[in-house]
C-alpha cells in the first residue's frame, strides 16, 4: 500500500526568516539542503516551531555543498522514498536552481517553487 506525503525544504519554506512558513502535516517528510553537520541547529529550529518530521540531511560536508548539489540531493532521497513506498504529492521548494535539479531526476513530482526574498539561498549556517 501506498503511504501519499508532501516533501518540505526547511530554509525558506518552513523557515522564511522572521516569518512562519508553509508547515508540513504530522505524516510529511522535510528533505533539506542543510548539511548533516548542520542536525543540532536545525533540530533546535524545528523543536522551537513544533515540529517533529523526519528530516533527510545533505550529506555533504557544509563546505562542500552547493544550490546544485542540494537540489541533487533532494531529488535523489524523493526518488528512495518512492522506492520505499511512498507517493510524493508535493515537493516544496523555494530555490529554483534546486527545483530545476529535483525536477530532472523525478520529473513527474509536483514541485511548487515559493518565490520570495526573504532568506538566504546561499550556503549559511543558521547558529540559533
Amino acid at each position: 500500500m501506498s503511504k501519499k506525503i508532501n516533501t518540505f525544504d526547511i530554509d525558506g519554506v518552513i523557515n522564511m526568516g522572521v516569518h512562519d512558513g508553509v508547515y508540513p502535516g504530522p505524516n510529511d517528510i522535510i528533505i533539506t539542503g542543510r548539511s548533516v553537520e548542520e542536525t543540532p541547529e536545525t533540530e533546535k529550529l524545528l523543536s522551537i516551531k513544533g515540529i517533529e518530521n523526519d528530516v533527510y540531511y545533505n550529506p555533504l560536508p557544509f563546505d562542500e555543498k552547493t544550490r546544485e548539489s542540494s537540489g541533487k540531493h533532494k531529488g535523489k532521497t524523493i526518488a528512495s522514498l518512492e522506492e520505499r513506498g511512498y507517493t510524493i504529492g508535493i515537493h516544496f521548494e523555494d530555490d529554483p536552481i534546486q527545483a530545476e535539479e529535483i525536477r530532472k531526476i523525478v520529473p513527474h513530482v509536483n514541485v511548487v517553487l515559493l518565490q520570495h526574498d526573504l532568506v538566504e539561498k546561499e550556503n549559511v549556517r543558521h547558529i540559533l
